[in-house]
């Protein structure tokens, strides 16, 4: 069946679904137990182009926007795969685009769209930090011509299917800057040959089939024309990229929440108890449909952040909105199809406890819905800033 939300875009959803249909839900369940990384997956987005959906043609990219990209990650979720194995690869693109250097853009960007480099990896968090990232630990020192980095990073995504990492240090101590967002540096680290040696990683079990890691830097060397823009601006740059993130990020929860429905509506009219479908039960069919409506309006919300963003226009207000309504929306569309599949729920072989797991995530990462709460309570309610 067919909802509403996929009335937009219909040449671009048939292709991500044409390509998905050709990754059945056994190879998602296999590789959830396997604990594997989709590599054959990520392949055939890449070979397809749709991983280089924001760089611009000229770099050999598709040059679509924000909007598109996000309709791209919708569907990826929306076939019952999961887009969080490559979607750091699309939101990554912004802080490169926006504030790379034209010789970084041209030697980067042509390799990255025809997939002979990844860029795949982000290492902001660390672990006595969390989500205070001014306070990060991790420092960058400059020695001639070269940085030297050490430290520890955490919850550090796919960084063994990665060529490229963007990296985010303290370039001057927190007790010599007037502001604290200040003396923050992002670099762009090639892990080719690094990786074992000056880069170590240690794997972190969890919930989900996500490849992350503790990652340890020690005396690892980056030359400066790795610097992305200027040096000690690296946090404005990571926030400027949020925005980006938070709309995708919005878009993979709208995915699974339509997924989620989808599979809740077509059980509930096939399953019979007592004699009747348990979808003409309304203690069965109100959830779904209450689902169906959030999942809607976190829908427009995505766009109207979306359409900002590639208008140029401010969108933080918005962007974290949409991740917010998405998030709640898939978790309780989640939550709606566990309870109408019942004890089959449990069950691998239905994939609604797998994907239960996956969109359970965004109620915590990339940002927490409390951090969003405490945005839009401060900037955009004027309260008192609360942390």
């Amino acid at each position: 069946m067919e909802f509403r939300g996929a009335a937009s875009h219909p040449e671009l959803r048939s292709a991500i679904r044409a390509l998905c249909r050709t990754f059945p839900p056994e190879y998602w369940r296999r590789l959830d137990e396997e604990r594997a990384y989709p590599e054959e997956f990520v392949q055939a987005l890449t070979r397809a182009g749709w991983l280089s959906a924001l760089i611009p043609e000229e770099y050999g990219g598709a040059g679509l926007g924000v909007t598109e990209t996000s309709v791209i990650l919708e569907e990826i979720n929306r076939c019952g795969a999961n887009s969080a194995a490559c979607h750091a690869q699309m939101y990554l693109m912004g802080t490169l685009l926006r504030h790379g250097s034209e010789v970084q853009k041209r030697q980067y960007l042509p390799q990255i769209a025809a997939g002979r480099l990844r860029l795949q990896s982000f290492a902001v968090t660390e672990p006595t930090t969390g989500s205070d990232t001014t306070r990060l630990k991790t420092t960058a020192v400059k020695k001639g011509d070269r940085y030297v980095v050490n430290g520890q990073k955490v919850w550090t995504s796919r960084v063994l299917h990665s060529d490229l990492m963007l990296l985010l240090a303290r370039t001057t101590p927190l007790a010599e800057v007037k502001r604290k967002g200040e003396g923050l540096s992002v670099f762009l680290v090639d892990l080719r040959g690094v990786l074992g040696k000056q880069v170590s990683v240690r794997p972190i079990r969890n919930m989900v089939n996500h490849e992350t890691f503790e990652v340890f830097f020690d005396e690892l060397e980056i030359p400066a024309e790795n610097l992305i823009g200027e040096e000690g601006q690296g946090f404005r740059y990571v926030l400027d990229g949020m925005n980006a993130e938070r709309i995708l990020i919005a878009a993979e929860c709208i995915g699974d929440g339509y997924w989620f429905i989808e599979k809740a509506a077509g059980y509930a009219r096939e399953r019979v108890v007592f004699e009747r479908p348990i979808g003409q039960n309304q203690g069965v069919q109100f959830p779904i449909a209450r689902a169906y409506v959030n999942v809607e309006a976190a829908n427009l919300m995505r766009f109207r952040a979306a359409e900002l963003f590639d208008r140029g226009k401010p969108c933080g207000a918005e962007a974290n909105m949409a991740k917010l309504l998405a998030a709640d929306a898939s978790w309780e569309a989640a939550n709606v199809t566990l309870q109408t599949y019942g004890g089959f729920g449990f069950a691998a072989e239905y994939d609604v406890e797998r994907k239960f797991r996956e969109t359970r995530l965004y109620q915590v990462a990339p940002v927490s819905t409390n951090l969003i709460l405490a945005y839009v309570a401060e900037h955009v309610l004027g309260l008192p800033r609360s942390y």
